[in-house]
């Protein structure tokens, strides 16, 4: 999957939909080392243990930089950023269940807005999914040369997977 790129000095603030999501009961807050493993946890059931790996390193970082969407005590997103390469987006996900109620693009904003926070003037999003939610949230960029060659071509699972075709 190719990288995107985008332009920390142009995206929205995130203030307004975080505020929208308090409404529900739903809050995004930066995660704490206490709740290390519970997090993971719910990476790895919800996500992959390739994204609970990456997950993991988030908390090594200082400040860490994972950010959780909760409503009440439980989990309903995630997103990363510095997790497999410095001034990468990701990994994120959101619960199916809560998907469709701006969870995942407060989570793209807030980490976004941290990364610009702490000097970054692009970020890339790594190993892109749903590309089209990338352009309109934050203008996002497909990185054309990202397609033939990723940070992600040398992970173990990566290489495996490939060895099945």
């Amino acid at each position: 999957m190719p990288d995107m790129l985008v332009n920390l000095l142009q995206i929205d603030d995130y203030h307004d939909v975080l505020e929208g999501l308090k409404e529900e009961g739903i809050e995004v807050f930066r995660a704490l080392a206490p709740d290390k493993y519970r997090i993971t946890e719910w990476v790895k059931k919800h996500s992959s243990i390739n994204a609970a790996g990456e997950c993991d390193v988030c908390f090594s970082n200082p400040p860490v930089s994972c950010f959780v969407a909760a409503k009440g005590s439980e989990i309903v997103g995630y997103a990363c950023y510095d997790a497999t390469a410095p001034d990468f987006f990701g990994p994120t996900k959101v619960s199916e269940s809560y998907q469709g109620k701006g969870i995942g693009k407060a989570l793209l904003l807030r980490a976004l807005n941290a990364m610009k926070d702490e000097g970054y003037i692009y970020a890339i999003i790594g190993g892109i999914g749903p590309a089209k939610f990338y352009e309109k949230c934050v203008h996002a960029v497909l990185i054309e040369s990202s397609k033939e060659k990723s940070v992600y071509d040398h992970f173990l699972a990566g290489i495996a997977q490939k060895e099945q075709q």
